[in-house]
């Protein structure tokens, strides 16, 4: 583990040098150490709020001290913070939590680790948030913090326009007229600009809607949930419906748990519409300019045949997706190639290749997804495994969400308890656990992959699909099936040896193998999600950027949903669960500034 950028140990009772505190009263322990967490905050004593941390405790913030992504790693750490931020953010009116789900909780996470789990409600200078605290205990009955979580929810004077707060006015007539010049802002300049109008970019607008500010969204495809519908036709999403909600608007009851492509292309569709977001399709970003001194952007929109706009706006939002332009490996002797050689972005389906022979050039989601849909047309299909893959079945995936994400726990706070704990704290959990349900649930799928020659692994650090997604955006399989008919041999592999060139019938390797194919999948990944900024922006922009996407030092999200290096210039990441938390965050972080309330200067 010596290049393991987050060696923190798990407090295990051993460590803790306690026994299983299985008989204490989870609310009683979670009120005394709220109340003296209260006193302290009360008497602005940072030293006496770390005394009730462990060591090497950590608090976590979104948006509520700092405006920002963080994680504060031991006392020291911890303090820093308190003492630039604890008067400034006026944390205050701390209420402990105990609704049903929410309630101070005693939870035996292994046999050598449990930590009591709380929640408290807090207010700030300007607006209202959950905590989630994780108490550990210690000789002597004494329970101390091992993780806080301050996340803020709202704020004070600018609640989203929800509930009671909705619109009251009754319509008599004037309602499609209205919507059309909202739409094309006939009166007025939208404050926000969202690029793309997928579910990032869709759930960023409403966020933004619903908080006061004027947003338009731009997307160059014709329809609303085109960057969806495009995409190959045998795509479905591999996570639940319960994980992949979308806000405001939820799935139906009689929704299926898996959702197909095109399925979720329609939803956006109809989403966009129900929630009456402003959207410009086959519309395209054509220049624009930053003016430092008015904190504005000038934006030339071509709108696909009618005509351009030149809109004044504060902030742009990139919501182009986790990649940036497709990847294809640079392979001698392409044009020798008689067959067609595309992307994953550009196939559609393998009922266009019925009786020919493919080859999908990598592992993950999209090659397994496209080499299954060959193989049950009966396409001769062989799968080009470059380096080894996580694979994970759907089961399994369902079973580590489902104790959150169900019909029977509420959305918003199932996303709080995911956010809970900092990354070093999950890489933990999930270095025990990825090996545990490779060794039992699904170690009959991994055993048959690797009788057949196909290389797994368990991720960076052994912590599974979590880390990849976090870190790469991608590396893994959630298996729907694909394994299968690998280990029956209906999807062949060929790995072991560099692709040397193409031939005019196929691949050459490396080690003087060849296969005949009259289609070659690229599903080889995605470049740098800044590439799309960089092409509306320019370089000026772009060198003041930050990396966007991965784990920044801390642990958090780099450059996503945050401040990324240029006022005024924002990216929404991820996918729909990660979208559908931050969102809002995002929304409030860009509502503050409108309002005067946030100056990053200050902070």
């Amino acid at each position: 583990m010596a290049t393991d950028s987050f060696p923190q140990r798990l407090p295990t009772l051993d460590r803790l040098g306690v026994t299983d505190p299985s008989n204490v009263s989870s609310s009683e322990v979670a009120t005394e150490w709220l109340n003296a967490f209260s006193a302290a905050i009360t008497q602005s004593d940072p030293a006496a709020v770390v005394d009730l941390f462990l060591e090497d405790g950590f608090w976590k913030d979104v948006i509520a001290l700092t405006w920002d992504f963080r994680t504060f790693e031991g006392r020291k750490d911890i303090k820093k913070l308190l003492n630039a931020r604890l008067v400034a953010t006026g944390l205050n009116e701390l209420r402990l939590l105990q609704e049903p789900l929410n309630e101070p909780v005693l939870q035996k996470v292994y046999h050598d680790l449990v930590w009591l789990r709380f929640c408290f409600g807090f207010t700030t200078k300007h607006g209202k948030g959950i905590a989630v605290v994780y108490l550990v205990p210690l000789p002597g009955s004494k329970w101390k913090a091992y993780t806080l979580l301050t996340c803020l929810n709202s704020l004070t004077d600018f609640p989203q326009k929800l509930g009671s707060l909705r619109n009251w006015e009754t319509d008599h007539g004037s309602w499609e007229e209205k919507r059309r010049q909202e739409t094309e802002f006939s009166n007025n300049d939208p404050t926000v600009i969202v690029i793309g109008a997928g579910h990032s970019g869709l759930e960023t607008a409403a966020g933004l809607k619903y908080i006061g500010i004027p947003t338009l969204v731009i997307d160059k495809k014709p329809r609303v949930g085109d960057s969806w519908r495009d995409r190959y036709k045998a795509l479905c999403l591999h996570d639940t419906i319960w994980y992949n909600q979308t806000p405001y608007l939820k799935f139906p009851p009689t929704w299926p748990v898996y959702t197909p492509a095109a399925k979720l292309a329609d939803w956006l569709e109809a989403y966009a519409s129900f929630l009456e977001l402003d959207v410009w399709t086959a519309s395209t970003i054509t220049k624009t300019s930053w003016n430092d001194s008015t904190k504005t952007w000038s934006v030339e929109v071509d709108r696909g045949g009618q005509g351009t706009r030149i809109l004044t706006v504060k902030h742009l939002v990139f919501a182009t997706g986790s990649g940036g332009r497709p990847k294809v490996p640079d392979i001698p002797g392409k044009a020798s190639f008689k067959g067609s050689a595309v992307h994953s972005s550009e196939f559609k389906s393998a009922a266009d290749h019925i009786g020919k022979k493919a080859i999908v050039v990598g592992c993950c989601n999209s090659a397994h997804d496209i080499a299954q849909d060959f193989c049950s047309r009966g396409v001769d299909i062989t799968m080009y495994q470059r380096s080894s893959t996580f694979v994970i079945s759907t089961k399994s995936v369902a079973a580590m969400l489902g104790d959150i994400y169900n019909d029977d726990f509420p959305t918003e706070l199932a996303d709080t308890y995911n956010t809970s704990l900092p990354w070093a704290v999950v890489r933990r959990l999930q270095q025990r656990m990825v090996p545990m349900v490779a060794e039992t649930t699904d170690k009959a799928i991994l055993d048959g992959l690797a009788k057949v020659g196909f290389k797994t692994n368990l991720g960076i650090h052994g912590a599974g699909n979590t880390s990849l997604y976090l870190e790469r955006g991608g590396g893994y399989y959630i298996d729907t099936g694909a394994s299968k008919s690998i280990i029956d041999g209906d999807i062949k592999i060929k790995n072991g040896s560099a692709i040397e060139s193409f031939m005019e019938n196929g691949l050459r390797f490396a080690d003087g193998t060849e296969l005949q194919a009259d289609i070659i999948v690229f599903a080889t990944g995605y470049g740098d999600p800044r590439d799309f900024m960089r092409e509306v922006c320019g370089d000026e922009v772009a060198s003041k950027i930050t990396r966007v996407w991965g784990l920044d030092e801390e642990g958090q999200t780099a450059g996503a949903w945050r401040y990324c290096g240029h006022d005024g210039l924002w990216f929404a990441n991820g996918d729909l669960a990660l979208s559908r938390f931050h969102s809002l965050h995002l929304a409030m972080q860009i509502k503050a500034i409108e309002e005067g309330i946030l100056n990053k200067a200050e902070i």
